[in-house]
């Protein structure tokens, strides 16, 4: 737990710094100043509501019991076998079949699948992509990856603005070619903090999900289904919000070529590999 929130504090520290580095860029010393309060800010409207943002951004709906058995069962039976508290469960009307779960703490955990993924899984394999999701609630890492998810969306926003009303140097004198060179930096480094984030711990996840469920065959199954299946169906909340994709079970993203170099999940296949190791 404590390692979890020293990531979450080097992640929200380099948040700032990046906010500072822009601001300083875009405005000069003012600039620096109002970027590292409004950093501050977001920093701390991220750890109350980002997990409803994301929500928001995906339209996902709650369910209950009542209107979802089959699926709110799995989860009820998945969280009391890790001793979580029930977390609140959603559905993402999306053909891609994909899964993630947010929130700041298990307390306030939410776990949300795609229809496309109900759809597409069995029983057993869907109990393996919850018990996956669950452990990212137990380990405590939920409160990372929607963090960051949120404040990469800001930078980039941010750099955005930068390239449109340009940079300044240390004189104040306005400085085009580094307000272009801010939008193109900033981005990648966000990125760069979220992938830093993701790979280690899907790897966790996955071992930790398999342990929950006890049959790590059908996480491994239902990886290489989602996988094939995935690459051919775009999901449109994710390519409007990728700064998003690092919270999904498998990369929802349909670009190739550089973006690959910035990918948030290890490779699939060295994910199947160790899950059908451990059996």
């Amino acid at each position: 737990m404590f390692g979890n929130w020293l990531k979450t504090g080097v992640l929200m520290a380099a948040i700032m710094a990046l906010f500072g580095a822009l601001g300083g860029m875009i405005g000069g010393g003012s600039g620096m100043v109002l970027a590292l309060l409004l950093g501050g800010g977001m920093n701390i409207f991220s750890y109350w509501f980002s997990d409803k943002m994301v929500l928001s951004m995906y339209n996902a709906q709650e369910i209950d019991e009542a209107s979802s058995p089959y699926l709110f069962r799995i989860v009820a039976e998945l969280a009391a076998r890790a001793a979580l508290p029930m977390p609140r469960v959603y559905i993402i009307d999306e053909a891609q079949p994909n899964a993630f779960a947010t929130g700041r703490n298990p307390e306030h955990a939410a776990v949300a699948v795609t229809s496309g993924i109900l759809q597409l899984l069995s029983a057993r394999e869907l109990r393996g992509v919850l018990a996956h999701e669950l452990a990212h609630v137990e380990h405590r890492d939920i409160l990372i990856s929607t963090i960051s998810a949120t404040m990469a969306g800001a930078i980039s926003a941010l750099a955005n603005f930068a390239m449109f009303f340009g940079g300044r140097d240390s004189e104040g004198r306005r400085n085009p070619l580094a307000g272009i060179l801010v939008a193109l930096l900033a981005p990648i480094a966000a990125s760069l903090i979220q992938m830093a984030i993701s790979r280690a711990r899907e790897f966790d996840a996955d071992r930790g999900g398999a342990t929950t469920s006890g049959d790590p065959g059908a996480l491994a199954d239902a990886l290489a289904k989602i996988e094939a299946y995935a690459r051919g169906l775009p999901m449109g909340a994710a390519e409007a919000h990728p700064e998003t994709a690092q919270m999904m079970i498998v990369n929802p993203l349909a670009g190739g070529g550089i973006a690959g170099l910035f990918a948030t999940h290890p490779p699939t296949e060295e994910r199947i590999a160790r899950l059908r190791a451990m059996r």
